[in-house]
């Protein structure tokens, strides 16, 4: 794989990220939740989160790009917890990073060696509230 840019990797990951059923909003300028209005919800944004490389004697470096993605979900229904409206958008989440069935990594369309859901996601189910958050790392690693 021949070297590519950030801006081509991180388009990418939100190009497939902002296409899961369901969003309403997809953007990759963040906006806290208490900014995007229950109409626009079911909402998606894209946040850089850190890049690492690795330098060995002899070979090419290797690249790892983070990157965070918010879903806000916001139920106004008393007796429908908001959680309930997250869990769908995070299955699709991670259906659409699922690894490639001939490789067993998923390329982003051979732009990439691997992206894949990170080890940590973080929630607020919205237990004291109609506003649920959570935050899906997905790491990126780059030729």
């Amino acid at each position: 794989m021949s070297a590519v840019t950030r801006e081509a990797v991180y388009a990418a990951v939100f190009a497939r990220a902002a296409t899961i059923p369901g969003l309403v909003t997809a953007s990759r300028k963040a906006r806290h939740w208490a900014d995007v209005a229950p109409a626009e919800q079911p909402a998606l944004f894209q946040i850089q989160r850190q890049e690492t490389i690795e330098a060995a004697t002899g070979l090419p470096l290797k690249r790892r790009f983070g990157v965070d993605l918010y879903l806000y979900a916001h139920s106004g229904d008393p007796g429908v917890a908001p959680v309930t409206l997250l869990n769908p958008l995070l299955d699709a989440v991670e259906a659409a990073f699922a690894p490639e069935p001939a490789s067993g990594v998923q390329t982003l369309g051979g732009l990439v060696e691997h992206a894949f859901i990170g080890a940590r996601i973080e929630t607020d189910e919205g237990v004291l509230g109609d506003q649920a958050v959570m935050i899906v790392p997905v790491e990126i690693l780059v030729p």
